[in-house]
């Protein structure tokens, strides 16, 4: 019971990780015109969901197995992570996400690892390798961490879609809803995968990511 109401604060939309600050790409889809109604939203949602599946989840998974590879982990994911703005978003994330959790559950562990991170200037903090070994670190087996964190990129992304008005706050939900089965699916895909097997399923989503800061106007940082 106690896991079930931690994966719950988690998953909690007033859990500090900053994780709103960012829309994955999705601000400037929308600009460039990728995004034309809830047809072109839907795939745009489900080509994101697979590609975190695809080049982020497997280092989630190998951090939640090995916890004290995290420095090792940190490093892999950022030479993955070619595109400038979202490893910048990554790292934001990662380190937010590490500050929220050291303070929060006042775990030891937490605190020793987000002092470590602090000496260690070679540390980027990205936010798949410590969501990882958080995640191991709270007692959450595998499959729940796994299922917690695309849940909350998708949550990510159809909130971004509200702030940026392509879709209603009510609509926002029936979508997510929709999309539920999907993150299943995805992570049947990939739950067995580890960094040896990180790649990228949808270029364009790469692209349009890497284009945010070209924006005349932005609300996200990413």
């Amino acid at each position: 019971m106690a896991l079930s109401l931690l994966v719950l604060q988690l998953a909690d939309s007033a859990f500090p990780t900053g994780g709103f600050a960012h829309s994955g790409g999705l601000e400037a889809a929308a600009q460039l015109g990728e995004i034309h109604g809830p047809s072109s939203l839907e795939r745009f949602l489900l080509h994101n969901l697979e590609q975190a599946g695809a080049g982020v989840l497997p280092i989630v998974t190998a951090a939640h197995a090995t916890p004290e590879r995290l420095s090792d982990l940190d490093r892999r994911h950022d030479a993955f992570l070619t595109n400038h703005v979202a490893n910048r978003a990554s790292r934001a994330q990662g380190r937010a996400w590490l500050a929220a959790a050291a303070h929060s559950f006042g775990n030891t562990s937490l605190r020793e690892l987000r002092a470590r991170a602090r000496e260690d200037e070679s540390f980027c903090g990205h936010f798949a390798p410590v969501f990882g070994a958080i995640s191991a670190r709270l007692g959450l087996e595998r499959g729940e961490a796994q299922r917690l964190f695309l849940f909350l990129h998708l949550r990510g992304l159809v909130s971004s879609a509200v702030r940026l008005s392509l879709v209603g706050p009510l609509e926002a939900q029936a979508l997510q809803h929709r999309l539920a089965g999907s993150v299943l699916t995805v992570l049947s895909r990939h739950e067995k995968r580890g960094e040896d097997d990180l790649t990228t399923t949808a270029p364009l989503v790469d692209l349009f990511q890497g284009h945010q800061d070209r924006l005349y106007s932005r609300l996200f940082s990413s």
